[in-house]
């Protein structure tokens, strides 16, 4: 893919991470109205040019932590929900001031991964970001960290923005943060092609006191996103028009190219947005079934059953190594999965009495990952 062909989307998730919206470190009591007016100025620049934007904004926590008066990140989760709590007022407020300037409205959604595993409410999410974008309003997307706890938080906005691009039909994904791109040995990777690779050159995600994400964090959501057959771009939010220039093709950031395979979106949401209740460990041949055959999972291969599912929810499939092969949704809930393991197909009503199907997991319903 050449950079040239950025011009031509026409729906732009814009990710902005904490340490661009307010510096290093958060200042008591601080504003951040200061922070916005530059990005505000070219997201409103891309739009007159045709363009819908969505942003999805980081900085709550940390604003909140600062009008609060913490002087280092909070770790009892019910402190940094308290932080988000202060910190979302005023990030909305900083925002819509900065494109107040350019007779912008700006609309605030608070998402919770709930509100994406859950089919119906993933729907009535995307239809209230569609009639958003319908009316000309910048839709400012955070994660609602006030009720937000481990178990069913997205990690970090880096993936929340990833997951975004699905929800609105994306063409492109900015990510931009305080630095430049990838860099290998100091010096900016122009183009990664293989997202793989392109990880052996950073750090583990570790975090840090204002942000929680990275460059690791960054290319995960690339991932992500370029297997929904989107461009990302990584590039340093301080650069003078920086979205302009990466619209106009220049060759700034890094540039991470869309896959060629394509998932269709319901089968993105299977394997990127629903967390895995389970895992079911396969035996050699059913994983060469379903890796060079495209087959549905049976019971008769099925060696192996852990964690706590129910019917149509999402499991991890797995080889006898312990490898993760796919991810897919069950037709049996935990005990009736482990009940089959090892059964011909005929058997299965014998075993249970009843039938929920021929497949574990079908195969329109699995996502090799």
């Amino acid at each position: 893919m050449s950079r040239a062909e950025l011009a031509s989307a026409r729906r732009v998730v814009v990710k902005i991470g904490s340490r661009s919206v307010i510096g290093a470190t958060p200042q008591a009591g601080g504003s951040p109205e200061a922070r916005f007016p530059s990005i505000a100025a070219q997201l409103a620049t891309v739009r007159e040019g045709g363009r819908a934007v969505v942003l999805v904004s980081s900085g709550a926590v940390a604003l909140g932590r600062g009008r609060l008066g913490f002087t280092a990140r909070p770790r009892a989760i019910a402190q940094l929900q308290a932080c988000a709590a202060v910190g979302q007022s005023l990030l909305m407020r900083g925002w819509e001031a900065a494109f107040a300037e350019r007779s912008v409205t700006v609309a605030q959604m608070l998402l919770s991964h709930a509100d994406l595993e859950d089919r119906e409410r993933y729907l009535n999410a995307r239809g209230a970001l569609d009639a958003l974008l319908e009316l000309g309003a910048v839709p400012v997307i955070n994660e609602n960290d006030t009720v937000a706890v481990d178990e069913i938080r997205f990690g970090d906005n880096d993936q929340l923005a990833a997951m975004v691009c699905t929800l609105a039909d994306a063409d492109l994904l900015v990510l931009l943060s305080d630095v430049e791109g990838l860099l290998d040995s100091g010096v900016r990777v122009p183009t990664v092609d293989n997202v793989d690779a392109a990880q052996e050159l950073v750090a583990p995600l570790t975090g840090d006191d204002v942000g929680s994400g990275g460059m690791a964090s960054k290319l995960e959501a690339a991932r992500r996103a370029t297997l929904r057959g989107l461009p990302v771009v990584i590039a340093d939010a301080r650069m003078p028009n920086v979205l302009e220039r990466i619209l106009g093709g220049e060759d700034v950031g890094t540039l991470v190219t869309p896959s060629a395979a394509r998932l269709p979106s319901r089968k993105h949401w299977i394997a990127y947005t629903l967390r895995p209740r389970g895992d079911l460990m396969l035996d050699s041949g059913a994983a060469k079934a379903i890796r060079e055959g495209g087959r549905s999972l049976l019971p008769a291969g099925v060696v192996g059953v852990r964690g706590s599912f129910g019917p149509g929810d999402a499991v991890v499939l797995r080889t006898l190594d312990g490898a993760e092969l796919g991810r897919g949704l069950t037709r049996y809930g935990t005990a009736d999965a482990a009940t089959l393991a090892g059964a011909k197909s005929h058997e299965i009503r014998a075993r249970l009495g009843f039938h929920g199907g021929d497949a574990l997991v079908h195969r329109d319903d699995l996502v090799l990952v």
